[in-house]
């Protein structure tokens, strides 16, 4: 499993940077873009546009993809997140993807499992994330979760939004 992943990162700047940032070796990877978007106040159509474009370049290529789906805070308000909240599991089904619908499962607001911010999981949230969609995302592509397990426990997964899994030569 490579990182290529930039902290804080829209999805305006992984799609700028795709061609580059994803090899030409990578068998799958998981998208996880978006959630800076939403904290910016970005459009939603903004954010569907580019993840939907970013997943349509790599299945063009041949790339499983895993897309990591967000859901809006709420504090946006109902309209903002009724446009949000379906752009993963549209762009999913559109693109013949795998979806994870939601990459904060079991974290999000939970104050025993996030920095003192209240949006970054802490290292038990991270312990979380790890167990329930790295897992799964390793079942999903073929994986080993034993070997997603030794690869994904860094402690800045949430913050990174494209990995890629690379088959063993």
């Amino acid at each position: 499993m490579v990182n290529a992943g930039v902290s804080g990162d829209t999805s305006s700047g992984g799609l700028s940077r795709l061609e580059w940032s994803v090899g030409e070796d990578a068998d799958a990877v998981i998208v996880e873009l978006g959630a800076n978007d939403a904290l910016r106040g970005i459009a939603p159509e903004i954010t569907r546009k580019n993840i939907a474009e970013i997943t349509r370049r790599l299945k063009e290529r041949g790339v499983e993809v895993l897309l990591a789906g967000m859901l809006a805070p709420r504090n946006l308000g109902q309209e903002y997140s009724k446009a949000f909240d379906p752009i993963y599991p549209d762009i999913a089904k559109a693109h013949d993807s795998l979806l994870y619908p939601f990459f904060l499962e079991g974290v999000a607001l939970d104050p025993d499992l996030n920095l003192p911010d209240g949006m970054h999981p802490n290292a038990e949230g991270i312990a979380v994330i790890v167990e329930k969609h790295y897992a799964e995302s390793g079942r999903a592509f073929g994986q080993s979760p034993v070997f997603l397990r030794v690869k994904a426990e860094a402690p800045r997964l949430p913050e990174r939004p494209f990995m890629q899994i690379r088959r063993k030569a």
